[in-house]
């Protein structure tokens, strides 16, 4: 694999995996009190939307803390 190719891995495995904790985490507030009645589909798809750009945040900033780390031993050799 090319470092393109695993640096692209790494990103999409690391997307998916933050997206799918911000949705677990979301799931412990008790948003009851902000849905109107009958309007669950709408309620659930801003839920996913929430967790996809909170997910995307986190990640991007990970993916990014961890090229600078790398980028910072560059410095000192």
């Amino acid at each position: 694999m090319t470092y393109i190719g695993l640096q692209s891995l790494v990103t999409l495995i690391s997307h998916t995996v933050f997206v799918l904790l911000a949705f677990w985490a979301l799931q412990g507030l008790k948003t009851d009190y902000w849905i109107k009645k009958y309007h669950i589909r709408q309620a659930r798809i801003l839920y996913v939307l929430i967790s996809i750009a909170l997910g995307y945040t986190v990640s991007s900033f990970f993916i990014e803390f961890v090229l600078s780390s790398q980028n910072l031993v560059q410095l000192f050799n």
